[in-house]
């Protein structure tokens, strides 16, 4: 059958500069990491948090989210690596696919919560600022599967067919649902619902990223559905569709206790902004005043320092001082006379 219309696979994932190998698929993962931590600086910075701060705690939740997400994978499809006929030291191969969201997102939350600790600032507030940029680095993350020709749904006619022409790993080439297109749409959704919702309703105390957790484990779970990859199953449902439907029920069930036992958001989410901002303002009105004060010594120093340097106005303001002496004598003298001869006359 032919299509007049499909996604086409690229022909490699990887490009070797010199003995150098760029892969797609750590490019979309380092794109979205980015993407994340410029979006949740911005979040922080507006809600009155300082510059730089949600990268300093990322230094701590992205290398944890790397390790939990790879073994969620590992744990969760061990026969990959430890059945027989497989290489366990694959397991370590991450560039060649394979990172849980789950087991990313329950670490790295363990790694950004020694970052806050380390600075005294607590985890929720952090977690809300950057849960929209996390929805928007899965986005971009899941084009990693497009370079690997992995995670691909059921076949289909669809003109947006994706075209699977690797056979590697047991593939067979053909056209199928291009499922990481389709999580790749929601959790951009997911992403502008988030930051719709925080502004609307003043999301806080972890709210916003509860949130986020529950309206992509919506997404993932028919997504998951309609993917043919192996996994396994419970009860005729992937393990992964078990896995959202429960994390779904305790982020509402999260922002239900939340909403009840802390309502609105955190007046402040990171401590010693605005006590800094008040030294500064202090700092300026001192400076200020001493400004003025050095203003007047000056004047009065500069007016000594011309008297010192010019005698002629004090010889000036000398004898004016001399004539209004005169005048008061002669003016006494002429009223003593007038008393002497109205006394005179009486007599």
């Amino acid at each position: 059958m032919e299509y007049l219309a499909y996604i086409p696979s690229p022909s490699r994932g990887v490009i070797h500069l010199g003995p150098i190998p760029l892969r797609g698929y750590a490019f979309c993962i380092i794109i979205g990491v980015f993407v994340a931590v410029w979006l949740g600086n911005r979040r922080w910075i507006a809600r009155g948090g300082r510059t730089g701060t949600v990268a300093d705690i990322a230094v701590w939740a992205v290398p944890f989210g790397l390790v939990g997400g790879r073994l969620y994978h590992v744990i969760t499809d061990y026969e990959l690596y430890f059945s027989e006929g497989r290489d366990w030291v694959d397991a370590f191969k991450v560039w060649q696919g394979g990172l849980g969201i789950w087991g990313a997102i329950a670490l790295g939350a363990v790694g950004a919560w020694i970052g806050c600790r380390r600075r005294g600032i607590p985890l929720p507030a952090y977690a809300d600022a950057i849960a929209p940029g996390i929805a928007f680095a899965q986005a971009i993350g899941r084009w990693g599967n497009w370079f690997n020709q992995e995670l691909y749904g059921r076949e289909t006619h669809v003109p947006w067919a994706l075209h699977i022409t690797s056979s590697e790993g047991g593939r067979v080439p053909g056209y199928y649902h291009p499922t990481f297109l389709y999580e790749s749409l929601w959790c951009i959704g997911v992403g502008f619902l988030v930051i719709w919702a925080d502004r609307r309703f003043k999301l806080g105390h972890g709210r916003a990223f509860a949130l986020y957790v529950a309206a992509y484990c919506v997404g993932r779970g028919w997504i998951e559905y309609m993917r043919v990859d192996d996994a396994h199953h419970f009860l005729g449902l992937r393990l992964n569709d078990w896995t959202a439907m429960l994390v779904f029920l305790l982020a509402v069930l999260y922002i239900v206790l939340s909403t009840k036992k802390r309502p609105g958001r955190e007046a402040v989410v990171e401590p010693g902004v605005a006590d800094g901002t008040a030294e500064a303002d202090a700092a300026g009105e001192s400076g200020a005043g001493e400004t003025a004060e050095s203003g007047e010594s000056g004047e009065a120093g500069d007016t000594a320092e011309a008297e010192k340097t010019d005698p002629a106005p004090r010889a000036e303001s000398a004898a004016a001082d001399d004539g209004r002496k005169a005048e008061a004598e002669e003016d006494a003298e002429a009223d003593a006379k007038d008393e002497a001869g109205s006394a005179a006359k009486k007599s």
